[in-house]
């Protein structure tokens, strides 16, 4: 005789393929991150209203969207933003590149850091714009010296992030590397790098947002074109709406850069178990 399925069975799989099919809701957690930007989007238009600054001080919000739809119309938005991505891109990957090779040298030997690390900390405390004119006397006008400037802001944050990352391994997980004969390259491959890895990740992601902040000063440099280049000319011109909308654009593509770093960040340390808060 054939069975019946549980009627309560039927209703707990039904519901479940029901809730399937809907459309997944953002989390109250994640909401709350939207609370502090509504506050002083809310406070920045009482301002505006309450006549404490100009419009020519401080654009109200609404003056900030028309400055998006004019530099869109004219042509000049979209080309400045990917301007300033491929610069941050390409100093971010060179910086990051070299701070790791560095950093391996140094974690793996105390003569190198003997050598070396004084040197790049008293390198590391110079201002950003005090490299320009040096660099423009080194290597010209063009992109050298920009990309330069890019891949020096996000060098330091990696390699001292990942120097700290080596030295506090446990020095058991070297002595096993050691015994199985992994020396130089493949003990860095194989042991350090894996057992670094969750400090070179927020490394990485400190060395994204110092590059953005060296992005502008990169950009004085003869720019064209660039979020930068766009924030100095708008200064020049008096036009306070389109430097408020180039700050707005430089916080929300740096946040939406990091929060990629964040999304790669959790998919290769998904084997640690570490307190979440």
């Amino acid at each position: 005789m054939a069975t019946r399925e549980p009627a309560i069975g039927r209703r707990a799989f039904g519901g479940a393929a029901l809730r399937d099919t809907l459309p997944s809701l953002p989390s109250p957690r994640r909401l709350t991150g939207l609370v502090v930007p509504l506050l002083l989007l809310g406070l920045w238009q009482v301002v505006v209203e309450l006549g404490v600054y100009s419009r020519g001080q401080l654009p109200a919000p609404l003056d900030v969207v028309a400055a998006i739809r004019e530099l869109t119309d004219r042509g000049r938005l979209l080309p400045n933003i990917t301007a300033s991505l491929e610069r941050v891109a390409v100093g971010f990957a060179l910086g990051g590149l070299v701070a790791t090779l560095v950093g391996l040298v140094v974690g793996l030997s105390r003569q190198a850091e003997a050598l070396l690390a004084p040197t790049l900390q008293a390198i590391r405390a110079v201002p950003s714009l005090a490299w320009v004119p040096l660099l423009i006397l080194w290597l010209g006008i063009g992109e050298g010296p920009k990309l330069t400037l890019i891949a020096i802001g996000a060098f330091f944050p990696i390699y001292t992030a990942l120097v700290a990352g080596i030295r506090q391994i446990d020095r058991k997980l070297i002595e096993v590397g050691r015994a199985y004969g992994l020396r130089g390259g493949s003990l860095a491959r194989e042991v350090l790098l894996p057992a670094a890895l969750p400090s070179l990740l927020t490394g990485l992601r400190l060395g994204l947002a110092q590059a953005w902040l060296f992005l502008v000063a990169a950009e004085l440099i003869a720019a064209s074109a660039g979020l930068g280049f766009l924030l100095v000319d708008a200064q020049n011109s008096g036009r306070a709406d389109i430097i408020v909308l180039t700050i707005i654009l430089l916080a929300l593509i740096g946040k939406g850069s990091d929060w990629l770093l964040s999304i790669a960040e959790r998919r290769l340390l998904r084997w640690t178990d570490t307190y979440a808060g």
